[in-house]
């Protein structure tokens, strides 16, 4: 059986992956401060393998957003995020932009 997911929701992505028996987490936007590349409310999921779909940064933290929801996954205990560009991490990460973003993971199922 093959699962057709819709691209532009990471929502609908994420129903169909739990019902996969895939293992889910969730990362939200749920704060930003100054010049941020992805509005509140904006989502990434992230599976067990590391795949994943939506953006929280539009790139430019993705790849440690993945690594932390995998770590989420695998422990089952939700982080918060904050990447900003006065933390090293974020100038790491890409993130250039002049702002700062919170984003919360957690497992979802």
């Amino acid at each position: 059986m093959t699962i057709q997911t819709n691209l532009t929701d990471p929502l609908l992505t994420a129903e169909h992956w739990m019902e996969a028996g895939r293992a889910v987490a969730i990362a939200t936007v749920i704060e930003t401060w100054g010049s941020a590349p992805r509005p509140v409310g904006s989502h990434l999921v992230v599976d067990g393998d590391g795949n994943f779909e939506g953006s929280v940064s539009g790139g430019c933290v993705e790849g440690a957003v993945v690594t932390a929801a995998t770590e989420v996954i695998a422990a089952g205990k939700a982080q918060m995020l904050e990447f900003g560009v006065a933390d090293e991490t974020a100038w790491r990460a890409g993130l250039s932009c002049g702002g700062r973003i919170r984003v919360f993971v957690e497992r979802l199922g």
